[in-house]
Formats: C-alpha cells, structure tokens, sequence
C-alpha cells in the first residue's frame, strides 16, 4: 500500500457461492477474486472441505489476498448484508444480460452449485443475469461464469 492512500471503505466486489460443489472450482474462483481485491463468499453446505488438496492447489497462495466469508446457511448469509445490498443472481433462467447491470462497488455476485444452478426459489427472489452463451450448449463452468462476470463488474466500476 503507497503510504497516504486511503484503502476503499468496501471491497471491489463480493462474489458469493451458493452450496459450491467443487474444490478446484471455488478455489479458481478464490483466484479471481484475489486478483480483482474482491471478498469471496461461500455458503454451506459444501461438496467438499476447505482442507482438500485439490482445493488447495486451485487457490496456491492466492487465499492470503482475499477475504473468505464462510456462511452455515442463506438465511446466515442474509443476516451480513447491509442495508441497500445488492445482490445479483446469476442464471441461464435469467433474460437481462450481465452488460446491463449497472453495477457498483461491493456488489454481491451470486452463483449457485455447479450441478444444479441456483434453486428456484433463491434466483426467483433476486434480480437475475445471464451471461451470453451464443453457441448454445451446456452452460459455462462455474469458475470461468464467475471470472466473466466478476471481470464486467470491474470494468463497468474502474472504468478499464
């Protein structure tokens, strides 16, 4: 940190992840948020431990620049936001794309488990963003969904 500069009151950015599956996933995306100074959520349950190799050699030594947030259940996470939170769900169900979003510093990005997408209830709940997926197909990994996303987000607040 330069000396005389004043750290930003929120992160860059928050990106959650609902019930994640994989450990080499959530630890790609660790990756990103490091390298972007977002916060990175993870709410339980988990398809893996924190502890696991795999997990560990996804995130290397990229974990000691981000904040881990780890929440026992949605209802947990709800009880952190602060007044005026935003949160973004992101979805193949959703119709606005991820460019339109508007988005501001210490926006939550929401992405639900790699198998199944964010429950119904949950996306139904929040405003909803797809990335474009023009080639049809399967959707996008989790990892990759949360780096694209995330990247946006960034450009459209720094200005990049």
């Amino acid at each position: 940190m330069t000396a005389g500069v004043t750290p930003p009151a929120s992160p860059l950015l928050r990106v959650v992840l609902f019930e994640p599956e994989k450990a080499g996933n959530v630890g790609n995306v660790a990756r990103t948020c490091s390298v972007l100074g977002a916060d990175l959520h993870l709410i339980r349950p988990f398809g893996f431990h924190l502890h696991d190799r795999e997990f560990r050699r996804a995130v290397m030594d990229y974990l000691e620049g981000v904040t881990l947030h780890e929440h026992a259940s949605w209802t947990d996470f709800q009880g952190t936001l602060g007044a005026g939170a935003r949160v973004w769900a992101f979805s193949t169900h959703a119709t606005e794309l991820h460019t339109r979003a508007g988005f501001a510093r210490g926006d939550y990005l929401l992405f639900g488990p790699e198998s199944r997408g964010l429950p119904a209830w949950l996306r139904d709940a929040l405003p909803k963003l797809k990335l474009p997926q023009p080639g049809g197909g399967r959707s996008l990994n989790l990892s990759v969904a949360a780096g694209v996303a995330a990247f946006e987000a960034g450009r459209q607040i720094e200005g990049w």
